[in-house]
């Protein structure tokens, strides 16, 4: 048995080395699916700790096995690599000058999950088990969960997982503090794209044209109204349209429009009533005006939702390894989405956020995550590396 008070010891003083990498992935951030300097990084790391490393065939991906010396559980544990296209604006000595930022704290993810990786492969002949390490690009918004799937990530180590665990930092939460609950924990993610055609003229005689811009606002306003009337407060559905795009002057009326929306929500129920009516809503209004539209509603992330029993384990295993004081059971789902969502369809595990906030700052007005100033604290490194191996170790030793 692999005991927690020297597990956290030593991921202590691993501490240096991994603000060390943290700090060079944060430096040189990288986008979407091929990081090719992050991923030779991460295999630089893995090299001579005897894991059976892996890349992607068409994707920036690293999986790492760990044999365990005796048969039991094998336990997944999910690091996401990727950056955003975000201008960072910190003011850190180490911050990215290239565009792209760390602002949703994947350094640091990918970072801790390197840490569990040195922690747990020296102690492998005390392991009852295998555990897989997944470091994951293109989590912001290009699936890589899912093509890491297709690639057969979860047979890498010869048979499906038992269980998979993520981490993920949030900028706003107090530093340590680990939090997470059984049941929905993200939304699902969806898309609402929206084309409205009419006729275009001159402004000054908008009767001679159809005029889509005012048909377009009219689909906004109701679509807010739809998802406040059709549905339960405790099954929400959170709809945003965040791009709408007309005309090329003031004294033009356009052709079209378009627009596009996020759609979030919590249950399979409300997905599929809002994907109907959503397409209802803008279907009507344009007939109303005599204005032609396409409407179409893209499914692109599931619900992520935690296996409740591993919900309760994840907080009884942190309880043990920090303390009381570092656990809160989360008090809601939240409307962000996440990939990892494709692996606990297929795995049962949870998804778990750690507070980030520096000591100075207030976590209820810090940055939020995907700010150009969100800033997250390296002491979390070495407890969120503990915490990782702690998760493999502990579900390891559960009774079968």
């Amino acid at each position: 048995m692999i005991a927690l008070p020297t597990l956290l010891d030593d991921a202590r003083a691993l501490h240096p080395d991994l603000v060390r990498i943290r700090r060079d992935l944060h430096r040189n951030p990288e986008l979407g699916l091929e990081l090719p300097r992050t991923q030779e990084r991460v295999v630089s790391e893995l090299d001579g700790l005897g894991l059976e490393v892996g890349t992607g065939a068409e994707i920036s991906s690293v999986t790492a096995v760990l044999r365990g010396s005796r048969p039991g559980p094998t336990v997944l544990l999910r690091g996401d690599m990727d950056a955003l296209p975000v201008a960072e604006e910190t003011g850190l000595d180490f911050a990215a000058g290239n565009g792209r930022m760390h602002a949703c704290g994947h350094d640091l993810h990918a970072t801790m999950l390197l840490g569990a990786a040195k922690l747990l492969a020296p102690r492998r002949d005390q392991l009852d088990g295998d555990v897989v390490f997944m470091f994951q690009p293109g989590e912001e918004g290009y699936d890589g969960a899912g093509r890491m799937l297709d690639e057969g990530l979860l047979s890498v180590s010869g048979r499906k997982p038992d269980a998979a665990y993520a981490l993920h930092v949030i900028s706003g939460l107090e530093r340590g503090l680990f939090t997470t609950k059984g049941g929905p924990m993200l939304s699902a993610a969806n898309r609402l794209e929206v084309t409205v055609r009419g006729r275009g003229g001159h402004g000054s005689a908008p009767f001679r044209a159809l005029d889509p811009v005012p048909v377009a606002c009219e689909m906004v306003l109701a679509l807010q109204t739809f998802v406040t009337r059709r549905f339960d407060v405790f099954d929400p559905v959170v709809l945003t349209v965040g791009t709408i795009h007309a005309g090329t002057r003031d004294n033009v009326i356009p052709d079209e429009v378009t627009f596009a929306a996020t759609v979030r929500c919590f249950s399979r129920r409300a997905q599929a009533v809002v994907a109907d009516g959503a397409v209802q809503v803008c279907r009507g209004i344009a007939a109303a005006h005599g204005a032609e539209v396409r409407a179409e509603f893209v499914e692109q992330y599931p619900v992520t939702v935690n296996d409740e029993s591993e919900a309760e384990f994840v907080a009884d295993a942190v309880r043990e390894l920090h303390g009381e004081h570092r656990f809160a059971t989360a008090p809601k789902p939240i409307s962000a989405s996440e990939d990892f969502s494709r692996v606990l369809e297929e795995v049962p595990g949870a998804m778990i956020s750690l507070g980030a906030c520096p000591p100075d700052r207030d976590p209820a007005r810090a940055p939020d995550n995907h700010s150009p100033q969100a800033v997250f604290d390296d002491e979390v490194l070495a407890d969120g590396a503990a915490a990782y191996a702690a998760l493999a170790v502990q579900r390891q030793e559960q009774p079968a």
